[in-house]
């Protein structure tokens, strides 16, 4: 009783506001993205040794030239964190329901700051791929559970648009990697670039921990056992309590184990069996895989098709404003016609359907400024997706099966898209030698996404965020919103 009062006295900081909150995110989330964008650069990638038929030949640089990579090997290396963020995001998303997210959150923060320190310091092609997948781990934790926090404290009539501004830092991440890699590494050394990365998400993580946690809708505080324990121990003589608490925590932590198993399988069970949310990550599958493979691939086949002399400078600026203006318009639109499941499908279908025409043009057109164009058109219309389907993943699930509607559709997107995108890539491009023909077949695959995203449009879909969920437990501290004055929400929710 006397821990509860004392949590109850401690509250947040005035300064910790739902847009303080937001803000707060979208910098850790860039930071998450800038990282990938600075791995694919060719400032911190590099490029291999090359010899003319004269034999004159060039030194290899960056990390594809330092540990002499093939192009297989550079795809593998640039997919391996999936692993990481793969096996943990499920995990971190189950233990949601027995550790408070908040905290997850800056437990993930540590292992990524840790693991793109190690990328500074790896020594060959094992030791970064091993780095790279603790990275993955690092960010599975904020992948499930930042979405689900900021859902819940945006104003209701904007909600989208939070998401879209969240999500607008994927495609600013990586062009601002593009940017930031392609100096460090060009002027420095690509080690500095992962260096740079670890120092600047060092303040999130002591935040992570310093802040007092937050709650999320649909789940109850986390409630601790640790007084039974002291109680059990003073009560008791010394050796038999030792050994008899041993046997209980033994028996105790299988039990828990085999509990979260349980509870895991049966809402994966319910996730997967909801035909709106199974429809909206298939789409959402075809779609990363080619963004996926734009983002790794782009600024070498801009190279190579257009002779780009500066490809990363130029493929991070077009993607930089065309990723801010397509992500933040997508949002404002869903919310401008009604957030709907049904409408949020419509918005995603167009779009994607538009972007794809506007792409496979712009790999068509023989002059460059005839591909920025086109290209830059066809991205608006693609990164307008991000909101809404996101919106979908959140609002198709009742309140509690959030972090892992997240979790499995971050799972499904990167272990049936974006992963195998960029080595196969690099497979069709070893088969084809052609970045052109490569690029367009691609691009094609845009296509596919639009057309199942259109089912969806077709299909019974109910708005479940404020189902009401009667096993969870309800207290003074399961509030999930960071401004408790009703009537100052009430008056954001009604803002344009």
């Amino acid at each position: 009783m006397a821990e509860s009062d004392n949590h109850d006295s401690n509250p947040k900081p005035t300064w910790f506001t739902p847009k303080t909150l937001l803000v707060i995110f979208c910098v850790i989330n860039m930071l998450n993205y800038v990282d990938r964008g600075a791995i694919a650069s060719n400032g911190v990638n590099g490029s291999l040794r090359t010899c003319t038929e004269g034999g004159i030949c060039t030194g290899g640089n960056g990390i594809q030239g330092d540990f002499n990579l093939n192009y297989f090997q550079d795809g593998i290396l640039s997919s391996a964190f999936m692993v990481g963020l793969l096996l943990a995001s499920p995990i971190f998303a189950s233990l949601a329901k027995s550790h408070n997210p908040f905290r997850l959150i800056g437990v993930g923060l540590s292992v990524w700051t840790f693991a793109a320190a190690g990328c500074g310091i790896s020594w060959d092609f094992w030791s970064i791929t091993i780095f790279r997948m603790l990275v993955g781990v690092g960010e599975a934790s904020f992948i499930s559970l930042a979405a689900p926090f900021i859902d819940d404290n945006a104003p209701v009539a904007q909600k989208t648009a939070w998401l879209a501004i969240f999500y607008m830092c994927i495609p600013t991440g990586i062009a601002v990697g593009y940017v930031y890699g392609g100096l460090v590494g060009g002027y420095f050394n690509w080690r500095f670039a992962f260096f740079g990365e670890a120092i600047l998400m060092l303040p999130f993580v002591v935040l992570g921990f310093a802040v007092k946690p937050l709650q999320l809708k649909g789940f109850g505080p986390v409630k601790l056992e640790k007084t039974s324990a002291r109680e059990a121990e003073v009560s008791g003589n010394g050796e038999l309590i030792d050994y008899s608490s041993k046997r209980t925590s033994w028996s105790k932590g299988k039990s828990d184990i085999t509990d979260q198993v349980s509870k895991f399988w049966t809402d994966f069970k319910v996730l997967f069996s909801d035909k709106v949310y199974v429809v909206n990550v298939l789409g959402y599958i075809a779609y990363n895989f080619v963004i996926g493979a734009y983002s790794y691939w782009g600024p070498k086949a801009g190279y190579a098709i257009y002779h780009m002399e500066n490809a990363d400078l130029m493929f991070g600026g077009v993607t930089i404003v065309c990723g801010i203006f397509g992500t933040l318009a997508g949002g404002l639109i869903l919310d401008r016609m009604n957030s709907t499941i049904s409408n949020a499908f419509k918005l995603l279908s167009g779009a994607t359907f538009v972007g794809a025409i506007f792409c496979f043009s712009a790999f068509l057109s023989h002059n460059l400024y005839g591909f920025l164009v086109l290209f830059a058109i066809g991205e608006l219309f693609v990164f307008a997706t991000q909101g809404p389907v996101n919106f979908v993943c959140l609002h198709s699930v009742k309140p509690s099966l959030r972090p892992l509607s997240m979790a499995m559709s971050t799972v499904s997107i990167h272990i049936f898209g974006d992963v195998p995108s960029s080595p196969l890539v690099g497979v069709v491009q070893d088969a084809v030698n052609n970045w052109r023909v490569t690029s367009l077949i691609l691009t094609s695959i845009l296509f596919i996404s639009s057309g199942l995203w259109s089912i969806g449009i077709f299909l019974h879909s109910v708005d479940r965020y404020n189902e009401v969920e009667p096993l969870a437990a309800e207290g003074p501290d399961s509030s999930p919103l960071l401004c408790e004055n009703a009537a100052e929400m009430s008056n954001e929710s009604r803002l344009p």
